[in-house]
């Protein structure tokens, strides 16, 4: 399971109630800060998640809309919050920028109030725990280095209650080892192994998130059967020819390449300034009636059925 957090849903520039481009996916205790714009750390005092444990953040590209808070987050971190470390992972023309902002802008010479480290990736692996996994891929937009991200859990044999309860497998400890894959054995002296009490293997779930990105072709496989797609639409299809102008994503876009890829959910996010919500939404909805548009502070709890 994995949970989304919206701490600002517009394009290019806020609106008054839309903040510039950046959200929270959670899973357990580990929080990623997905792309950074302007009034972010307002946004994040505001919902109320805290700072606490927001130490990875991962960015699409380094338009200004997606990075420029990191100057105020890092100021906050200097003056008013505390945290051990922080780590930010980006494309090597996005972390170049960023270090501009960061090293020259906000710290001048000073020391770092916590342990930094900039995470050049590209597409590939970022972050592997124990039953979950972080994977950037490219995406097509202006510049070079633009990146989305994949949260996707482990796929894992479910545990049969009922098999083990027939069995005469006590709750406790028992139980964890069978998960685990050891064999037990019972007071009576019979033994039980795992493939007695386990199912079948299932996949996790998968979360596909989308920054800027001009096609989707290019994203069809990635994203097929995703739990749930975040995925930016700033312009309606009757200025189809802008999107391409300046690569970015129709709300008929987006929702093709759901219909196309199976997903359960489509979350609409990057809403410029110029359309209102509910014909980003109908417009979308013809297509792929499973779509929602995220509003700043707006929550979302993705698990596979």
């Amino acid at each position: 399971m994995f949970e989304i957090l919206f701490l600002g849903t517009s394009a290019s520039a806020p609106s008054a109630k839309r903040g510039l481009p950046a959200l929270i996916v959670k899973h357990d205790e580990y929080r990623f800060l997905i792309d950074c714009g302007e009034g972010t750390q307002r946004q994040i005092l505001q919902s109320g998640i805290g700072f606490k444990q927001l130490s990875r953040i991962l960015l699409t590209h380094g338009h200004l809309d997606h990075i420029l808070g990191l100057g105020g987050l890092m100021s906050t971190f200097m003056r008013w919050e505390a945290i051990d470390e922080l780590e930010i992972f980006g494309g090597r023309t996005t972390l170049e920028r960023v270090r501009t902002l960061i090293g020259d802008v906000v710290l001048r010479g000073q020391k770092p109030p916590m342990a930094l480290q900039f995470r050049e990736i590209g597409p590939g692996l970022v972050f592997d725990a124990d039953n979950f996994s972080v994977t950037a891929f490219a995406v097509t937009h202006r510049g070079p280095d633009n990146l989305g991200y994949l949260f996707e859990e482990k796929a894992r044999r479910p545990f049969l209650n009922d098999k083990a309860t027939e069995l005469g497998v006590p709750f406790g400890p028992e139980r964890r080892l069978l998960v685990d894959g050891s064999t037990i054995t019972l007071a009576d002296g019979r033994q039980v192994g795992p493939e007695q009490v386990l199912g079948p293997l299932q996949r996790g779930t998968r979360l596909m998130v989308v920054g800027d990105t001009g096609r989707t072709d290019d994203l069809l496989e990635l994203a097929r059967e995703a739990d749930a797609l975040v995925i930016e639409s700033t312009y309606l299809s009757a200025e189809a020819d802008l999107a391409r102008q300046f690569a970015h994503m129709t709300a008929r876009g987006a929702a093709e390449l759901a219909l196309k890829a199976g997903v359960k959910q489509l979350i609409l996010t990057h809403l410029s300034r110029r359309y209102r919500e509910k014909e980003v939404l109908a417009e979308a909805q013809a297509i792929f009636p499973q779509t929602v548009v995220a509003r700043d502070f707006d929550n979302f709890t993705i698990r596979r059925d």
